[in-house]
């Protein structure tokens, strides 16, 4: 089976489905990850830190390339340590993609569907404080849509921990749960490749948080660690 993964940055495959990422490999499904936008830009400063400006200097934007460059390395070992070989980095603006065309995002996706032919597709809820988050579920939602000849027979969003669990009044409501028992330490194993963007507990992007997430999952479906997604779509005949 074909599995299509789509993330508007390192590190959000991991937060959203780093342990069925690792079940899927170990099931010897083949698996894709697409990363959309850096990650990095965004922030408008050197070393991984945000700042308040919008402007940036050629100079800072010289060290953020090298940044961007470094992160898409983290990203590779940590796709590695899931099993995951085949994954891509696109260029779209980080943080404004709403600044984007559906219809172009639409066609990025597009283009990466009719060449891998994946049977399920994966990406971010809509429910969610990211701008990019958003834009990706929507261009997604087009993407897919259901037409004659196409392979896809489910569409999946799962949660990013700092950015879904903040888009209040609103919330992320799964109803389908994969047990990730066995593959939670692999899960965060292959987070701490992302050295960068991990924070300190209590932060929602904290190993002892995402320990705690999977749990929380598990304690509602029968497990002792899960991952949370809905499904959005299905097609069966």
């Amino acid at each position: 089976m074909n599995i299509l993964i789509l993330a508007a940055h390192p590190d959000d495959e991991i937060l959203g489905m780093g342990g069925t990422i690792k079940k899927f490999t170990k099931q010897k499904n083949n698996v894709k990850i697409v990363i959309f936008a850096t990650g990095i830009s965004a922030r408008r400063s050197t070393n991984y830190k945000n700042s308040p400006s919008y402007e940036i200097d050629n100079k800072t934007n010289q060290k953020m390339n090298k940044q961007i460059i470094s992160l898409r390395k983290d990203a590779k070992n940590a796709a590695k340590i899931l099993g995951v070989t085949d994954i891509e980095f696109l260029d779209f603006p980080d943080n404004e993609m709403d600044l984007v065309s559906n219809l172009q995002i639409t066609k990025a996706i597009e283009k990466i569907i009719k060449k891998f032919k994946p049977d399920q597709v994966f990406t971010h809820t809509n429910f969610d404080v990211n701008v990019d988050h958003r834009a990706l579920y929507n261009a997604t939602l087009t993407a897919t849509r259901p037409k004659k000849g196409s392979k896809i027979k489910k569409v999946f969003a799962f949660e990013i921990p700092s950015s879904t669990e903040w888009y209040f009044p609103t919330q992320f409501s799964p109803n389908v749960f994969i047990d990730i028992s066995n593959e939670i330490k692999t899960k965060i194993q292959a987070l701490s490749k992302y050295k960068t963007e991990l924070e300190d507990f209590p932060h929602p992007r904290s190993k002892d948080a995402i320990h705690s997430i999977s749990k929380k999952w598990g304690s509602v479906s029968g497990f002792n660690n899960a991952e949370a997604f809905y499904l959005v779509r299905e097609i069966s005949k």
